[in-house]
């Protein structure tokens, strides 16, 4: 049986292409890949950290900075301008099992500005009884803001956790609160 890499993974694939973009929490830092335009990491630790986060196979093809795709800036732009579903159009890709990607499908259903629990997350992804795996995946999710990990709160309204820190958390739901309707 032969197998082909795919496109995203293939060492010998462009190089990644590294985009900085200003948020309402601060200059976040992106990932891509240049053939799909697909986001794979993004957040608000300096590059060495933030890339660590990227499958070896990523890694290795090597990464160059750039602008990214137009789309991708502007749709961040206009969200720190208040249009809080323009981040929706963003593709993402990031690896993980059937029940992450269920979970950061349901993430990115969960509306600006309305918060939901890690109960109501794992009930959205299929597993009401899945509370500790919702809270795995946002853990483990690379693209947080696009797929917005910060919406997720303790059943008790604390913020619990947030892979970037509670501060940049709580700009986020503040940003939110400010543009929600």
């Amino acid at each position: 049986m032969t197998t082909t890499a795919s496109p995203t993974t293939d060492p010998g694939a462009a190089p990644l292409v590294l985009a900085h973009y200003d948020t309402p929490a601060g200059t976040a830092h992106a990932v891509l890949t240049p053939e799909d335009g697909a986001v794979r990491l993004f957040g608000w630790l300096e590059e060495e950290p933030n890339l660590a986060r990227l499958p070896a196979a990523l890694r290795e093809r090597g990464i160059t900075e750039g602008d990214g795709p137009a789309g991708v800036r502007d749709a961040v732009a206009r969200y720190g301008q208040g249009d809080l579903d323009a981040l929706a159009s963003i593709a993402v890709a990031q690896e993980g099992g059937e029940f992450f990607q269920a979970t950061w499908a349901a993430m990115r259903r969960v509306s600006a500005g309305h918060p939901v629990t890690y109960t109501e997350l794992a009930t959205a992804a299929g597993r009401p009884s899945a509370v500790r795996a919702a809270a795995s995946a946002c853990a483990r999710n690379h693209v947080a803001l696009i797929v917005p990990c910060h919406r997720i709160v303790r059943r008790d309204g604390g913020l619990g956790g947030f892979f970037y820190g509670l501060e940049i958390k709580r700009a986020l739901q503040a940003h939110e609160a400010r543009f929600a309707s």
